[in-house]
């Protein structure tokens, strides 16, 4: 990938939503009020600074951790919603009826507008759009956003659009007790599977097109993915190349060959299981830590959901890893082994920690704490090598990535490079964790776990048993 002209820092490289707050926006509705806030005025200063630089985004990519950007396709829907607002889908008006009819959520919505600083920072979105007026005007750009699919953009990441309208509101204190309550995220999981209905019909190919600048087989979009055809499961000479729907498209399969397993018969080497870069390597993690705190350390009851087994893993070992938006979305089994637990954990789609201040890139610099909060599943595998023995898979759901579909069944014999599930409409990311007393040799390719590390190939060599 190439990038822009103006170097870019660790904090904006890849994972910085802006696109700068320029001249000529126009700000929707009054200005915002300024009141106290879950992060403060140095938070403030933080974020204003980041949007000072006019930080570019690297092309075609979105944010694994938090991939949240409103391209000029959402630009696009708040005028026409604006000019035109439309009845509410029944799952948005009942998202309304529940903020209406209880006290403290219809407080939380209200505030998490409030709250925002009176500042022109805070007028727009990271994205340098016009800031949502209220929690009325949020529902109207849900209600749009979900009878529409994501269109490519080669100057703009390929975002998440509801998550791009709530990022400023998801930093004040409202904003971040509302989007912890169980009630607004049973809500929310109800749109995002209405939406994934819809990117999973037909209705949904239209921008598998081969437009030479927004459709996903056009120009610029096979320029970065110039192996598309030569690596994915596709029909070339068919419409929509034999893609059935949005959401088949995304959760294509490699063709045969494209992703050799490492070592397959020896035990003793863990392959990647997503086609993912490193964000983080823990060790000795807690069976309970403050992770909503400034370094977000691995807190194993939370990450388990209270399940006893978490108590296995004291002492251990947690790594975590960040898939990108143009890639391949499928989990695979680390190890050879059985599985002995599926769960499937509900949980938030739109919290950050207050330790973040007010992030432009949303959950992006949040991907340890969602590993306790965020709608995320745990496959559990008893491994053949009982060097490693049990170990756990768990994929982490963000934003609007947030269906973990688990593909293989408790009792089941899976062989390292073995389809565990999928994530689908986006990357996400993901954790592998062992138990104390695995001694593992990790190998990242020379670099350094972070925002700035490169993607690892799945079912190639990740650590090795010493």
């Amino acid at each position: 990938m190439k990038q822009t002209s103006e170097p870019l820092t660790p904090s904006r490289r890849d994972f910085i939503k802006l696109a700068g707050v320029g001249a000529g926006v126009t700000v929707l509705g009054p200005a915002v009020h300024s009141e106290p806030t879950a992060h403060g005025a140095g938070a403030e200063a933080a974020a204003e600074a980041v949007v000072a630089r006019h930080a570019p985004y690297r092309v075609g990519k979105w944010l694994p951790s938090d991939q949240a950007v409103l391209d000029r396709w959402l630009a696009k829907q708040i005028r026409a919603v604006d000019a035109n607002p439309k009845p509410l889908q029944p799952v948005v008006q009942e998202f309304q009826d529940l903020i209406e009819n209880d006290p403290q959520l219809y407080m939380y919505f209200h505030q998490m507008f409030e709250q925002l600083p009176n500042k022109i920072l805070f007028q727009t979105t990271p994205a340098g759009r016009p800031q949502v007026r209220d929690y009325e005007h949020m529902l109207q750009l849900i209600n749009a956003i979900l009878t529409t699919a994501p269109t490519y953009n080669k100057t703009d990441l390929v975002g998440f659009p509801i998550n791009a309208i709530l990022d400023w509101p998801m930093g004040t204190s409202g904003g971040f007790a509302a989007f912890l309550n169980e009630k607004v995220n049973a809500q929310l999981k109800k749109i995002l599977n209405y939406w994934g209905a819809f990117l999973s019909s037909p209705a949904s190919r239209y921008v598998l097109n081969d437009d030479p600048e927004n459709g996903w087989l056009g120009r610029d979009a096979m320029a970065a993915m110039p192996k598309f055809v030569d690596e994915f499961q596709c029909e070339p000479e068919q419409p929509y190349y034999g893609f059935k729907s949005w959401d088949d498209f995304f959760t294509r399969t490699f063709r045969a060959g494209q992703r050799p397993i490492a070592a397959p018969d020896d035990n003793g080497v863990i392959v990647n299981a997503c086609e993912s870069a490193p964000y983080q390597l823990a060790q000795d993690c807690q069976l309970c830590d403050r992770f909503w705190i400034k370094g977000q350390p691995y807190s194993l009851r939370h990450m388990f959901a209270n399940d006893p087994v978490a108590e296995q893993f004291i002492g251990g070992t947690v790594y975590q890893a960040f898939l990108n938006a143009l890639t391949y979305h499928r989990w695979h089994s680390p190890v050879n082994g059985k599985i002995v637990k599926v769960d499937l954990i509900d949980g938030s789609y739109y919290s950050e920690p207050p330790s973040v201040g007010y992030d432009p890139a949303g959950p992006n610099e949040s991907q340890g704490y969602i590993t306790e909060v965020a709608a995320r599943a745990s496959v559990l595998i008893e491994a053949d090598d009982p060097r490693i023995g049990l170990m756990c898979f768990m994929p982490v759901g963000m934003a609007e990535v947030s269906t973990c579909d688990v593909t293989v069944k408790v009792g089941q014999h899976v062989v390292k490079g073995e389809e565990l599930g999928m994530f689908h409409f986006g990357g996400s990311t993901h954790c592998l964790i062992f138990r104390p007393g695995v001694n593992l040799k990790f190998d990242f390719r020379g670099q350094e776990p972070g925002l700035e590390a490169e993607r690892i190939n799945i079912n190639s060599a990740i650590a090795t048993v010493q």
